[in-house]
């Protein structure tokens, strides 16, 4: 677990897995060789033989009046056509829970897109139904995100992700459909940052002077600071993608703006700097 304190808002990172080596089929152009050049990642997300680290987590933003939880991982009991994913059975809703938040005290859910291993926690498998795991929670989505999954469903890749894991909350009544510039409360907006998804949104917090970002998956691993060529084979658009990526990173560098990536390793955030011979890094330091 880590947390941030930005101004009066507690972020808290609340980790499902972390894993070295798992990465080629997100960042296929991540090869050992190629992520070695970057030593700057050593030894936090990448290891000693150049494989990449990454993190699924969800963030808890506590603003003392509000608690967000902001994306929510594979979750349980799914069936999944990645194995490593499938019929999870972690201690996700304990480890919540022993960070202060059961999941009865969470009132609003982000989904800053709708891929499988952001809306998992959505729902929980109760007596062979899914249900809403945050029973006194709004549950946000971009409006343009929803629209286009809801035409485009596509259970090949990952498995039955809407049908068991947001379908769920959109028949209980819970969703909110939100634009991509939606204030959630004082202090917590949207970003539209789309490429990864159509309506993909990364989440800008500001407290007493000082900010920070959820990237959401604009940014998959640090690495793509460096080389923002280096596309996601799971972006919708690339192209839309590297665009939005370095119009963020050129937006943040050497701004006192803390990075918290969705899938970053621990540490998990930074700040963003200029890399000695072009791109950028990011400085955990």
């Amino acid at each position: 677990m880590n947390q941030w304190q930005i101004g009066d808002v507690k972020i808290t990172r609340i980790v499902e897995m972390e894993v070295a080596g798992g990465t080629k089929f997100i960042l296929p152009d991540a090869t050992r060789e190629a992520s070695l050049e970057y030593g700057w990642m050593a030894p936090h997300f990448m290891d000693a033989e150049g494989n990449l680290i990454m993190s699924i987590h969800a963030l808890i933003v506590d603003t003392g009046d509000r608690r967000i939880i902001v994306d929510t991982c594979i979750g349980n009991d799914k069936e999944r056509n990645i194995p490593t994913w499938s019929h999870l059975q972690t201690s996700f809703l304990q480890d919540l829970e022993a960070a202060g938040y059961p999941r009865e005290s969470i009132d609003t859910v982000m989904c800053t897109h709708l891929h499988v291993d952001h809306v998992g926690w959505n729902t929980m498998l109760v007596d062979g139904e899914w249900v809403p795991t945050f029973p006194n929670a709004r549950y946000l989505m971009a409006e343009k995100e929803w629209t286009y999954w809801d035409a485009n469903e596509d259970e090949s890749t990952y498995g039955p992700v809407l049908a068991d894991s947001v379908r769920p909350v959109v028949d209980a009544g819970v969703v909110d459909l939100v634009s991509e510039t939606h204030e959630i409360c004082p202090g917590v907006c949207l970003v539209p940052t789309p490429g990864h998804t159509p309506g993909h949104v990364s989440v800008h917090i500001t407290s007493n002077g000082e900010e920070a970002l959820i990237t959401g998956d604009c940014i998959h691993h640090p690495v793509q600071m460096s080389r923002t060529d280096w596309c996601s084979s799971a972006d919708y658009d690339q192209e839309q993608g590297q665009v939005t990526r370095e119009g963020l990173l050129e937006k943040y560098v050497d701004e006192d703006v803390l990075i918290i990536g969705t899938h970053f390793a621990t540490p998990t955030a930074g700040h963003v700097r200029n890399l000695h011979g072009g791109g950028y890094w990011l400085d955990v330091g």
